[in-house]
Formats: C-alpha cells, structure tokens, sequence
C-alpha cells in the first residue's frame, strides 16, 4: 500500500509540474480562463533591462500563433500575465513604460487614446511588489481588463484600445524585443 501511495504522489508530482512553465524565477501556468474561455500559453520569457529580469511574461491564446498583428487585432479573448520578479518595477515606472509603450504602439498618435491610457493606468492603484501577478486581458464583448493577483482592477472599452495595448508586447516596436520573439513561441 506504501508503494501505491509513493507511485501516486510521484505521478501528481510530474503531471502538475507539466501544467506549469517555468521562467526566470516564475512559475506560469500552461492554461488560464478568463471570460468562461480557456487559453493556452502561446510563450512565455523574461522582460530584462540592466542585466535585471523585471517581470516573466506568456501571452495566452485560444489557439497558438505566431503572427503579432493578427493576434493583436483579433475580437476575442486573450491575456498577457506578468509575474513580477524585481523590485525595480514600481508603480511610477510601470506608467511611464505604458505610456511609453502606447506612443509606441499607436507610432504617437495618442490623442484618441491619452484619456483611456490614463484611465487604465489608474487602475495600477498600489504600489508594485515582487511577487504580484497582472494580467492583461482582452475579454470579448467587455473590453481590456487589468487584474492584479487575480482580481479585476478595471476595463477600458474599444477594440482600438486593446490593438494597442497588446502591440506594446507584440507590436513592431514592442517594449522588449527577445520577450516579443518568447511570446510568439519563436
């Protein structure tokens, strides 16, 4: 009966471990559900500057892609989780690479988005610490939802928005371009 139980605990072991991607010091699951939909991890890997791993990030996806612009105008859900793993990611900081990002996305033309972006920001309403889990969501038929550590924080409305917010990821000029490649699966 003791062999039984070891051989179960083992096959547990390995099939939750299977269920799971490991990134940097993270551990990202391999599904998410979020607006009654499953997804899969598309990629994952690690936002660095300095030398300094700042966040992991996967893009989940209804069925895996790697052609950026489809997926960013894509009407349906998808997510971006980003684990945080340093403490150099504070609150100020992620609001000036969103914006940054947005600029970037939208190749500057901002001033259809400046009042949402600004809005979306705001729901980064706490400091940032090391651990925490967002996730950026597109939900189908609500709009581009932010949660933290698995609660909705708010949503911005607009397929427009959410075009933009994922191209800061995948776009042509995304805020890292080795994590682009990771979350693509390249």
């Amino acid at each position: 009966m003791k062999k039984l139980s070891t051989l179960l605990l083992v096959l547990l072991t390995i099939v939750s471990t299977q269920a799971q991607t490991k990134v940097g010091d993270a551990t990202l699951p391999n599904t998410v559900q979020f607006n009654g939909e499953d997804l899969s991890i598309n990629g994952a890997g690690i936002r660095e500057k300095f030398f300094f791993d700042i966040y992991a990030g996967a893009l989940y996806l209804k069925k895996k892609s790697k052609n950026a612009a489809s997926i960013a105008k894509a009407n349906e859900t998808m997510a971006i989780k980003l684990h945080i793993l340093s403490g150099m990611m504070s609150r100020a900081k992620m609001a000036t690479a969103l914006r940054e990002g947005f600029k970037k996305s939208t190749k500057g033309k901002l001033e259809l988005y400046n009042e949402r972006i600004e809005k979306f920001i705001g729901f980064i309403n706490n400091e940032i610490e090391v651990g925490q889990i967002y996730d950026i969501v597109y939900e189908k038929g609500k709009g581009s939802v932010i949660y933290k550590d698995g609660k909705e924080k708010g949503y911005i409305k607009g397929m427009d928005f959410k075009e933009a917010l994922f191209n800061i990821w995948i776009g042509d000029k995304p805020a890292d371009k080795g994590l682009k490649k990771e979350m693509l699966g390249m």
